[in-house]
């Protein structure tokens, strides 16, 4: 077992500031006494490659520079391989990301050399992870912070036109979108819950932040082993915009027309012929009928 840290940088995350700041993260790294190797990812999902072959290698202890995309493939690429080490792995995150809204649950610094010394601490929480599987095309996704259909899935397929905005991209988005939106017919089966009807849309919550910042679950814990899932049927415009504080501090949930639940598993089934994307961790990943099953403390990350 390697006792060195193997670092993936997404160079394009943040508009690219990845790339630009890697020389002064390397010295800060160097100068925090930290042993490393480091690789570059080339093209979309090459981090699942670069991670698996670190694993390979007997790597237990992995670093993401970039942001919420680059933490997805990397905890993909790791359950993906599924070792029988996962126990020992470790991963912690540089934060450089148009949302980085998984670091906020754990108040992990933008600041790359606050990050790096919280890294090396290596304080861990072993946390809950999502396993998605999309019916049509067998394809099986972890998620580690959010999942959603309808609207969610919507604005992320279309958010990237609106990057330069930093966090304020998927707000922006959302804005744009709702009135172009066609609410889906979904039924969406839990526990002994089931919710048919067109739908805007279904949130399936594991961290507490979302969209550059917002908090759209009511009460989600990563480590209980249960999703917090937020159902909304409808919403106008103008109940979005005089209710834009309540997107950023969680209100938004204690609205009458949003639904909140907790369950390990749930069933989505589409019931229209229209295309509805599935995001997960703010990554599109298909569309139509899938399962959702909750992996208890799958996970070890490095936290504040």
């Amino acid at each position: 077992m390697s006792t060195k840290w193997f670092i993936v940088i997404n160079p394009t995350s943040g508009n690219g500031a990845s790339k630009k700041k890697w020389p002064a993260i390397y010295t800060e790294l160097i100068h925090q006494n930290f042993e490393f190797e480091f690789a570059f990812t080339e093209y979309e999902k090459h981090s699942i490659i670069l991670i698996q072959n670190a694993l390979n290698k007997g790597f237990t202890k992995i670093i993401c520079v970039g942001g919420d995309g680059t933490i997805h493939n990397v905890v993909n690429a790791v359950l993906s391989l599924n070792p029988k080490n996962l126990q020992q792995i470790k991963i912690g995150i540089i934060p450089i990301g148009t949302g980085n809204d998984w670091v906020k649950t754990y108040h992990i610094s933008k600041d790359y050399k606050e990050a790096i010394k919280i890294i090396k601490a290596e304080k861990t929480i072993v946390q809950d992870i999502g396993k998605l599987q999309i019916k049509c095309s067998g394809k099986e996704i972890y998620f580690n912070n959010l999942a959603g259909i309808g609207f969610d899935g919507y604005v992320v397929n279309k958010v990237h036109k609106y990057k330069n905005l930093g966090f304020l991209a998927y707000f922006t988005g959302a804005i744009v979108s709702l009135t172009s939106y066609k609410r889906s017919n979904l039924k969406i089966v839990f526990n002994k819950t089931t919710l048919q009807g067109k739908t805007l849309m279904l949130l399936i919550g594991i961290g507490t932040y979302s969209g550059g910042g917002m908090r759209l679950t009511q009460n989600p814990n990563a480590i209980d082993g249960l999703f917090d899932i937020t159902y909304v049927n409808k919403i106008t415009l103008f109940t979005i915009l005089s209710n834009i504080r309540g997107l950023f501090n969680g209100n938004i949930t204690k609205l009458k027309f949003v639904q909140n639940y907790k369950t390990s598993n749930l069933k989505v089934i589409v019931l229209d012929t229209q295309e509805t994307y599935i995001q997960a961790d703010g990554e599109i990943i298909g569309s139509g009928n899938f399962n959702v099953s909750i992996l208890p403390k799958a996970i070890n990350f490095i936290v504040a």
